[in-house]
């Protein structure tokens, strides 16, 4: 069977998202959620994350600049243009992502499984290099395999030009930085797409994803132990959508496909094992 931890953002924006995620994990679909540690809703959040919680899912940072974030935040398209010009401030990149470190470190009293970023913001310039400097001084103590792994964005061959340009904002340069300071990183993500469509549009993305997946080959690298990662953003269904969401809908869609019998049924079928990408505790 294939290896794939299938990873679900946001969690901690809301508590549709919450919802969706903690069902699907317990299903033994979602086996990673990202958390926004400087949400307001962090706190209550993070207790929902309970040991039971943790042995099947990966727990991870949500590296966020541009929704709830104190010391620093831009709409995503001015952040990603000051980054690449090497105008951020660098001490309030410092700040930032030790905030959400410190967030995440005292509700769950344990580092994090991995770090990825809201938008993918942890690759970008200045970003990248502020972060994998943090991880070394607070994790590069632990044993290689227990350090914290980074879940990078870099597309298979033959993706849309969405995955091409997320990867082109720096992933190859974060798997370099994390390879240098001894760190793992996922070598391959799946589950770009536009947020538009039905439930069929969604399954019908999830199986070219399963196919590009059984058509690729890994070299041994540093990423060695860590399967492909594919993201996905559910949201349990509201009464009221979310104006300021802009894929609301899309996270119902992808809920209404995920957490559906058929879905797991699916998955068996297309010899799909879902999987973590932390060994702590494993022997």
């Amino acid at each position: 069977m294939a290896k794939l931890i299938i990873c679900a953002d946001d969690y901690a924006q809301s508590p549709a998202i919450d919802a969706a995620i903690l069902a699907l994990i317990e299903r033994g679909v979602v086996t990673a959620a990202s958390c926004m540690t400087l949400s307001p809703d962090w706190s209550g959040s993070a207790r929902a994350l309970t040991p039971a919680i943790r042995e099947h899912a990966d727990i991870g940072v949500h590296l966020d600049f541009t929704q709830f974030s104190h010391t620093i935040r831009y709409p995503h398209s001015l952040l990603v243009l000051r980054s690449l010009s090497g105008v951020l401030n660098r001490q309030a990149v410092v700040d930032n992502i030790q905030q959400q470190l410190d967030a995440f470190e005292l509700a769950m009293q344990t580092p994090p499984d991995y770090v990825d970023g809201h938008l993918h913001v942890h690759q970008l310039p200045v970003i990248r290099e502020a972060l994998v400097n943090i991880l070394q001084e607070r994790y590069g103590h632990l044993p290689f395999a227990e350090r914290p792994w980074l879940r990078i964005s870099s597309p298979p061959p033959g993706s849309g030009l969405k995955a091409r340009i997320i990867h082109w904002l720096g992933a190859e340069k974060l798997k370099r930085l994390a390879n240098a300071a001894g760190f793992r990183f996922s070598p391959l993500l799946l589950g770009v797409y536009d947020f538009e469509g039905d439930a069929a549009a969604y399954q019908a993305h999830w199986m070219s994803w399963v196919k590009q997946l059984k058509q690729l080959s890994y070299a041994p690298g540093p990423e060695a132990g860590l399967p492909p990662v594919l993201m996905c953003h559910p949201a349990r269904p509201t009464q009221k959508i979310d104006s300021d969401d802009p894929i609301a809908i899309a996270r119902m869609v992808e809920w209404q496909v995920m957490q559906s019998a058929d879905f797991s049924a699916w998955l068996g079928i297309a010899d799909i094992q879902p999987v973590k990408g932390s060994v702590k505790g494993d022997t």
